[in-house]
């Protein structure tokens, strides 16, 4: 099978199947209910869909603990039910990417039950265990910290003896220095390659490689199981093994991953992986990607630029604003936007979307974005159902009390519930999600923010983001060209201008990340005939003669 390296070419949206459509009024969204907007996502012009976890799980950590790898979540619909989607999709030119999640399983996995009966058992192996420390052997057998909270570490009765788990208690990690579970991983891969997924992207997948003997480390731990010694072996081996066998595409999460790093995995010569999710833009503006931190244009762009001069020609990026893990960009990114004013809303949404996904790299699209939905507002504690903002609001209940408004607001900011809210289709009852109330509260805007809404109106973000995808694909200078930026522009705080080149071909665009005029030299299109491909507000004038930005104004010009 000859690679075609679709990817490089396609526009990927992400759908969380529980928040997406629900079909049959039980609150929870499922696979029927995709199926009934497969029309949609035809029409807005995605060639790819990454469909978040959808198997067997007792949803611990919404499907991410996952009890059987070859089976569909009963609260979803049946594996018949996802062929009929899949293949409606294929209909439609759309490819399938399912998500892998193979650092862990549930602890309700066969594997796993089968593994902590006895010291002997064959399944043992196929996970870490350890004897525990003191003179009672009950304290952890290391210093590592949960990426949830508290120890890693589970104390076991039947056995006497810990398990290894990097997430929730109920997510113990699969022991991938042992060849059995390689194997295992291979062969559920080639399931769903010959089902018709055409690709993976492979959850926290920089952890699968812990270092031997599990001894203390920094920081909680991160320096023992991130980047671990064997990475590039594990991954070199399932790729030649069978991704390699078919026309897919992966793609890493890739937390903690450098651009050095991001290079080793996703060289074409290295066989290991296609793309990665890196998360430094998310850090720009958050301490350890969960504590907000004042929007930081400048540094921010700053990233930008890294990535894309730093991979050029050596890898491949992916380009984001939002998904499952991260809160709505209108709300996070836009400070000059008071009270989510509407017409801002909608004209920072569509400068947000120019500003990324004009950069190189795959650009992904989470459910909603195209439609500029903000975050959920939180009335209290019990608004949240992400077991990582349950444990963070436990921890802090315990130990320090006096933070919890903090502790509150902050997640109001970052916490993964914002992107999860249902997903608002019409003003009619519960944003024509669903018949009944939803599994997770919905949006008190959807009246206003919504798909049905934004069809009607031609100047809607959805409308926009058609307009975007139609101009980006198959674009080579957007796929292959160079990046720069002015230098007039390259240290603003207030202005993204840069310009993609290929071939005497140059694409030049241009963003105003405040809620107000800014001073800009339109001279910067240069002196001749420039096409406007894309811009949020009316062009009345040759944009070279421009000398300011409006509010929130972008544009995306072909220059001569």
């Amino acid at each position: 099978m000859v690679k075609t390296n679709w990817f490089k070419d396609a526009f990927i949206y992400q759908i969380y199947p529980r928040s997406f459509k629900d079909s049959n009024g039980d609150g929870i969204g499922d696979i029927r209910g995709i199926i009934s907007k497969l029309d949609y996502l035809g029409d807005l012009g995605v060639n790819a869909v990454w469909l978040s976890p959808c198997y067997k799980s007792p949803n611990d950590d919404n499907g991410y603990d996952i009890s059987d790898y070859r089976d569909i979540m009963d609260e979803f619909g049946t594996l018949e039910d996802w062929k009929e989607m899949t293949d409606g999709l294929h209909k439609r030119g759309i490819k399938l990417i399912m998500d892998l999640v193979v650092n862990h399983t549930s602890d309700e996995h066969k594997w796993f039950r089968e593994s902590k009966k006895s010291k002997d058992n064959p399944y043992r192996d196929y996970y870490f265990w350890r004897k525990g420390r003191g003179k009672d052997g009950k304290k952890p057998p290391n210093n590592w910290i949960s990426r949830f909270g508290g120890s890693v570490w589970k104390y076991d009765e039947t056995t006497g003896e810990f398990y290894l788990h990097l997430f929730s208690p109920k997510q113990p990690d699969l022991n991938w220095d042992n060849p059995k579970v390689r194997e295992e991983v291979r062969d559920l891969v080639k399931y769903w390659l010959d089902l018709g997924v055409d690709g993976f992207r492979c959850d926290v997948i920089t952890y699968i490689s812990k270092v031997p003997g599990l001894p203390n480390g920094k920081l909680g731990g991160d320096d023992m199981f991130t980047h671990g010694p064997n990475i590039h072996k594990y991954l070199r081996e399932l790729n030649d093994g069978i991704l390699s066998k078919y026309d897919c595409m992966t793609v890493g999460e890739a937390a903690g991953v450098t651009v050095e790093q991001a290079i080793l995995y996703t060289g074409a010569e290295r066989r290991e992986l296609d793309t990665v999710f890196q998360f430094e833009q998310v850090a720009a503006n958050a301490f350890f990607q969960v504590v907000p931190r004042k929007i930081n244009y400048l540094k921010t762009k700053r990233v930008f630029a890294k990535w894309q001069r730093g991979l050029y020609q050596k890898g491949w990026n992916s380009l984001y604003l939002e998904n499952h893990d991260q809160p709505r960009c209108v709300s996070r990114y836009i400070t000059d936007n008071p009270d989510m004013d509407n017409n801002f809303r909608k004209l920072s949404a569509k400068m947000l979307a120019v500003a990324v996904y004009f950069q190189q790299g795959t650009p992904y699209v989470y459910q909603g974005q195209e439609i500029g939905m903000t975050n959920l507002k939180f009335r209290d504690e019990n608004d949240h159902s992400d077991v990582m903002s349950k444990n963070i609001l436990r921890l802090v209940k315990k130990y320090a009390p006096f933070l919890k408004g903090y502790a509150m607001n902050a997640l109001q900011k970052v916490g993964r519930d914002n992107a999860r809210s249902p997903m608002q289709w019409s003003a009619d009852k519960n944003a024509g999600f669903s018949d009944v109330e939803p599994w997770l509260r919905v949006n008190g805007n959807y009246k206003e923010i919504n798909v049905a809404e934004a069809l009607s109106d031609p100047d809607s973000v959805l409308n926009f983001f058609k307009k975007l995808i139609a101009v980006r694909k198959g674009n080579e200078v957007v796929r292959d060209g160079t990046y720069s930026e002015p230098p007039r522009y390259e240290n603003s705080r207030d202005l993204y201008v840069y310009e993609r080149e290929l071939n005497s071909k140059k694409i030049i665009v241009a963003c105003n990340f405040r809620g107000k005029n800014i001073d800009f030299d339109g001279s910067v299109f240069g002196s001749g005939e420039s096409e406007v491909l894309l811009s949020n507000y009316k062009i009345e004038k040759n944009p070279a003669e421009l000398r300011s930005l409006r509010p929130f104004e972008c544009l995306v010009l072909r220059a001569e």
